[in-house]
């Protein structure tokens, strides 16, 4: 149905309106859930292609419309229309699963070590919470176990037809990749073409996962410095520093106080080994920075590294759905894989690092505990599947991607037979707003999904990285 476009950063060049849908299709006659939906026209002077863009955002969790602006300026709707989706469960859906508790835990959790028991029992207490008031508080309650890839990508199938497009082309990053494998493996009608952008293979993605994309991601900034002559020269040893320093820390954290990168005062902040490992994940530093902040760090100024972990001191409350992210972490994601699984993983990435670092995934902290207390049920026989299609895909990966290595990329496209794969060097998560070269395959892709036009990928290669003056000459 049609309705106002909501209140954004920047207005929504578009239509909007409104996708009904039932919050759990096995339950007939159940309550339904509204999306918010945006329809971006093409900006061609010429006639638009027939067939539209739909985006799936990342996260689980993440605001689909506030991605528009990336979006518009990465070309997605230079010849055909956008449509973009706000995902059961997210900020401009109803009902929202923000967990505002869990941005205040993150927010104090700067000033804490990483992964002390005792943060994470701040945690579980702020994830029971959110659920209380979801479940029980909340008018007739939120059915949890709803909000899951299955549902999500059914959601997108009903849109389809809702607005009776015949064919479209699917864009997703990150979880958006795990859900658009999912859509295509379950509705491929209409689907003209897939692309997807750091890549979460559904029938892999897991806590030990996690390690295996870390270590990946992190060597792989290493190697490019080793690559370059004056950053090897000026960093020789960054893999042995980046291990000491974790152990240093770990044993004997850092408590300073820095200033948010968006402003404000000074906040204490605690950096350990898992806060260190968990901000290079995160790209908190910017790659180029890596290096340079490794060595001040060695040598006794963590300022790089302090800042990045104060911007977490100040979150949007309520911007995030946590409860999307748990709901679907801990009924795919988690099970089948022990405590031990993780810790093993994490000492195949990283030998070196202190076992109280590996026994948590990074980016998904103490989840064990938290999917305990979120208590969903285990939906990995549905959904850990291997999406097998000889629709055509792109594949695009960034090599300095630490939460979804590039490798899980060519990866996924081995059961795509129609795919090209594309690794972007020198670039991290979500590759296409921060490469000009990726936004040009993906538009050759979308005008020829057979035969895109990849001919400026063999002439990239990362930016030169940060070079300090040495310490006795600074």
């Amino acid at each position: 149905m049609p309705g106002p476009c909501p209140k954004a950063p920047e207005p929504i060049p578009g239509r909007c309106g409104l996708l009904e849908v039932p919050e759990n299709r096995a339950r007939h006659g159940g309550r339904t859930i509204r999306l918010t939906v945006a329809v971006i026209p093409a900006v061609s002077a010429r006639r638009p292609a027939a067939d539209p863009v739909v985006f799936m955002t990342g996260g689980p969790g993440g605001d689909a419309i506030g991605d528009i602006p990336f979006l518009i300026d990465s070309g997605l709707n230079r010849n055909r229309d956008l449509i973009v989706m706000a995902q059961r469960g997210t900020l401009h859906a109803r009902p929202n699963l923000a967990c505002p508790e869990i941005d205040r835990f993150y927010a104090e959790a700067v000033g804490l070590r990483y992964d002390a028991p005792s943060t994470g029992r701040l945690l579980v207490r702020a994830t029971k919470e959110c659920r209380h008031r979801l479940t029980r508080v909340t008018a007739r309650g939120v059915e949890l176990s709803a909000y899951n890839t299955t549902e999500n990508a059914a959601d997108f199938a009903d849109l389809r037809r809702a607005l009776g497009i015949e064919r479209w082309n699917v864009y997703g990053y990150s979880y958006g990749t795990d859900l658009a494998l999912t859509y295509l493996r379950r509705h491929p009608r209409g689907v003209r073409s897939v692309a997807i952008d750091s890549v979460v293979p559904p029938q892999i993605v897991s806590l030990p996962w996690t390690w295996d994309s870390a270590g990946e991601g992190i060597r792989t900034i290493f190697a490019a410095c080793a690559a370059q002559p004056r950053c090897k020269n000026r960093y020789p040893h960054l893999p042995r520093v980046l291990t000491q320093q974790v152990r240093r820390l770990e044993a004997r954290p850092l408590t300073v106080t820095a200033r948010p990168p968006a402003g404000g005062a000074p906040v204490k902040v605690v950096l350990d080994g898992g806060a260190l490992v968990n901000l290079l994940v995160a790209n908190a530093v910017p790659a180029v920075d890596v290096p340079a902040a490794l060595d001040e760090l060695a040598h006794g100024n963590p300022s790089r590294f302090a800042r990045a972990r104060a911007a977490g001191a100040t979150p949007v409350l309520g911007e995030f759905a946590h409860g999307l992210t748990q709901s679907v972490a801990c009924s795919e994601w988690v099970p089948g894989h022990t405590r031990a699984d993780l810790l093993r993983a994490g000492r195949r990435a990283f030998p070196g690092f202190p076992d109280t670092v590996l026994a948590q995934a990074p980016q998904l902290p103490f989840e064990h505990d938290v999917c305990r207390a979120w208590s969903v049920p285990d939906r990995t026989a549905v959904q850990r599947v291997t999406t097998v299609s000889t629709v055509p895909a792109l594949v695009l990966s960034g090599t300095f991607d630490a939460k979804t290595g590039a490798r899980w990329g060519a990866y996924a496209a081995r059961t795509l037979p129609q795919s090209a794969t594309v690794r972007i060097p020198g670039i991290g998560h979500w590759v296409v707003p921060q490469s000009p070269c990726a936004q040009n395959v993906l538009a050759s892709f979308l005008a020829r999904p057979t035969a895109p036009d990849t001919r400026c990928v063999p002439g990239l290669s990362p930016k030169p990285f940060t070079i300090t003056p040495t310490p006795e000459t600074a």
